[in-house]
């Protein structure tokens, strides 16, 4: 179903689905129906059995809770940003807890096959249970004292476990971590702010049109904004003021011209000067005439070296004609 396309639609289903399941389940209403119990009592006969799978499903609506309140950290755009990081990373905490499973598996079937007698490891669910103990850091010293009393098989396969979960999958996690963080952290502004522009899509059919109508009347955009003290702009915004410090400008961005302001008009010329098209025309025209005068010295060089080389021969071939005679 369409309904079902977003996270938070299946969480609230689930939700619905075990509200309705603990209310079939409620010890109050079960003992209403006893005697003995007092009323509104939680605690009777007739709710021995069904007190466990209550608390377990009352657990699990409190989790489904908490987790649809995520949606609320759209209100700040940095705690929406983090929430996204950590939607987009849990791929990779997902792809590591399958290999942490896959090696758990292997190496319990593998050390239950083995001819040992410690109680930890006796069968396939006490070796993966204790597998899991040496992983999270829970297995205490004592047990490990007692493996070390049984064939050195079992003290092997712990060791190869440890060092393929503890420190190669583990830290093949925080590497990915780092890579997906990285990807992501360019971007997760801007779906931040997507995604409350989505939440405020969705919303605004549910709004009613004169309540929408006040909060446009309330936002005055029909007046216009005072850029400075006295400096009166454009209408159709909102002005929010700022420290003095905080952008310093030291030339005037708005640009102000006297006269009618007829869209017939033509837009007055810039008195402060060209536009930067005209600054890369004179620029572009200022380096050919630059090389042009450099190809006309270096000719002018070339021809004078020649004129001067043709009238030292003529003059030392007369100095020889003179000498003859």
């Amino acid at each position: 179903p369409e309904y079902l396309s977003t996270w938070q639609s299946i969480c609230s289903l689930c939700l619905l689905i075990f509200l309705l399941l603990m209310l079939c389940m409620e010890p109050i209403f079960h003992c209403l129906g006893d005697p003995t119990a007092a009323n509104f009592a939680h605690h009777c006969s007739a709710s021995e059995g069904l007190t466990q799978s209550y608390s377990v499903l009352s657990t699990i609506a409190i989790l489904l809770y908490f987790t649809l309140l995520v949606d609320l950290s759209v209100f700040s755009t940095r705690i929406s940003a983090f929430a996204l990081v950590c939607s987009r990373v849990i791929a990779e905490v997902l792809l590591c807890g399958v290999g942490l499973l896959f090696a758990i598996v292997s190496f319990s079937c593998a050390i239950s096959s083995l001819e040992q007698e410690d109680p930890d490891f006796e069968g396939i669910p006490k070796s993966a249970a204790s597998l899991l103990k040496i992983t999270l850091g829970m297995f205490s010293g004592d047990h490990l004292d007692a493996v070390m009393e049984q064939p050195p098989a079992l003290l092997v396969c712990i060791c190869l476990y440890s060092m393929i979960a503890i420190i190669f999958l583990l830290n093949l996690l925080v590497a990915q971590l780092n890579c997906a963080y990285a990807q992501t952290y360019q971007d997760m502004m801007g779906f931040a702010r997507l995604n409350r522009m989505r939440i405020v899509v969705n919303t605004m059919p549910s709004v009613a049109e004169a309540r929408w109508e006040h909060f446009v009347e309330s936002l005055c955009l029909d007046e216009r904004i005072e850029f400075g003290e006295g400096d009166i702009g454009l209408p159709g915004g909102i002005c929010i003021t700022e420290p003095a410090s905080l952008n310093l400008i030291t030339v005037d961005l708005i640009k102000r011209y006297g006269g009618s302001t007829s869209a017939e008009e033509q837009w007055p010329e810039d008195p402060t000067g060209e536009d930067e098209d005209d600054k890369f025309e004179r620029l572009e025209k200022l380096i050919t005439k630059s090389m042009k005068r450099l190809m006309t010295s270096q000719k002018g060089g070339n021809n004078g070296s020649v004129s001067g080389s043709l009238m030292h021969e003529s003059e030392s071939g007369s100095q020889m004609q003179s000498g003859t005679s």
